[in-house]
């Protein structure tokens, strides 16, 4: 009898170790044909161009066979690309620090709408998406150029004597980052602003709290994921974006990414490309990691409160 039991115990564990494989497998076979493309078109580029940035490169064979640093080390050892770099973390920090800023009441109004109006809202924050990005960009040229709509309005209220230099500036750049990430901010937010219960507002009210005291006390350290999950996103997408550095700031305004660009599609020099490239992806982890380790003991701070 007690063998008769055991023998059943175990084929049903065979029985749910068979279901368990076959789910696994099935996993596997719906994610193959997206890994398929990542590691082909993503992955295999990113380890041949990390190969190529340990290469030396000569001008009039390109590409060389020998192994070297030297790479690295000229970027790391010259004042004048460790101020590029300087440029595009301080650009992105900017960047993400105004997005949140505009964002956080834009996605609370958005939060507390109902009906119609919610949707026209959140329609209205997205439809930046909707237009190309190059088209965006050189919009805000028409804006900020030196017979642009807001030199020409300033010149026409007597407030400036002569046109401001708005184009082709870090402020341009960060102007332009800021209108093209926005949406991101804003929806991350609003995802953690939904998860909060109407009635902890209402309590704090009633208890006498000011909306000042409620904001810093209650809002901010709830919502303080999606602030930082738009961040990671903003700050990541501003550290590396080359179209709105490339059109606002132009030469003179040059970030890592113009760099990247300009040493493999202009001067061919891909291992030295190869390097910036992969320099800008560390600085950027470092920087996210960093952040993210302020954030927890913000919110360890928080908590304790």
């Amino acid at each position: 009898m007690q063998a008769g039991i055991g023998t059943e115990h175990d084929l049903l564990l065979q029985q749910k170790k068979k279901n368990l494989n076959k789910k696994r497998l099935d996993t596997w076979l719906l994610l193959l044909p997206t890994l398929g493309i990542f590691i082909f078109f993503f992955l295999l580029p990113l380890i041949f161009l990390f190969i190529t940035s340990f290469k030396n490169f000569d001008a009039s064979t390109g590409v060389g066979n020998e192994w070297t640093l030297q790479n690295y080390i000229k970027f790391m050892s010259d004042p004048f690309y460790l101020g590029v770099v300087w440029r595009t973390v301080k650009i992105a920090l900017l960047t993400t620090l105004i997005t949140i800023i505009i964002s956080y009441p834009v996605a609370f109004q958005i939060s507390r709408a109902k009906g119609r109006t919610r949707n026209y809202l959140t329609l209205l924050v997205l439809s930046p998406l909707l237009i190309s990005m190059v088209i965006r960009c050189y919009g805000w040229v028409i804006l900020l150029s030196n017979n642009g709509v807001v030199n020409n309005t300033l010149l026409k209220l007597g407030w400036i004597d002569q046109p401001l230099t708005l184009l082709y500036t870090e402020l341009s750049v960060v102007i332009g980052m800021v209108h093209v990430l926005f949406p991101y901010m804003v929806l991350s937010i609003m995802g953690s602003l939904e998860k909060i219960d109407p009635s902890v507002i209402r309590a704090s009210q009633n208890l006498g709290a000011s909306s000042f005291r409620t904001f810093f006390s209650i809002l901010l350290p709830l919502t303080l994921p999606g602030v930082f999950a738009g961040s990671v996103m903003v700050f990541s997408l501003s550290v590396s974006s080359f179209v709105t550095p490339a059109i606002l700031g132009g030469p003179q305004v040059k970030v890592m990414s113009y760099l990247t660009y300009e040493q493999v599609a202009v001067m061919l020099n891909w291992p030295y490309g190869g390097a910036i490239g992969f320099l800008l992806i560390l600085i950027a982890t470092i920087t996210i990691i960093a952040y993210s380790k302020i954030l927890a003991r913000s919110e360890k701070g928080v908590a304790i409160q």
